[in-house]
């Protein structure tokens, strides 16, 4: 049996629907044990954090692709001792290489590929 049972359903979900070119789930729920509405939680599995590029994000908006996540995560979501809070960053392919074309810039790597030319 899998100690990540929630991580391993939303995995199953989110690869199935929306086919992702990347897919980062972090489960942060060690970092919101100590809240007060965590006290009574037997669950290691409450606060996600994902991260997903896919071409079905394509065309929508930020709003109607963190519907579409919901919308798959629902069980976890709505399920006694389940899912409490789910950060989502979501983005097209697209929009992730042009992301990572800044953050490589933004440390200057841009400048030892042109050195190096």
């Amino acid at each position: 049996m899998s100690k990540t049972p929630v991580e391993d359903a939303m995995r199953v979900k989110i690869t199935e629907a929306l086919n992702p070119s990347t897919l980062e789930i972090h489960n942060d729920s060690h970092l919101h044990a100590h809240h007060k509405a965590m006290k009574d939680s037997t669950s290691r599995e409450t606060h996600f954090r994902v991260v997903i590029a896919s071409e079905a994000f394509k065309s929508k908006m930020q709003p109607a692709r963190h519907r579409m996540v919901y919308s798959l995560l629902k069980e976890e979501l709505e399920r006694e001792g389940g899912v409490h809070a789910l950060q989502l960053r979501t983005r097209t392919p697209e929009e992730e290489e042009r992301q990572l074309a800044r953050e490589k810039e933004e440390r200057g790597e841009h400048i030892a590929e042109v050195a190096q030319s």
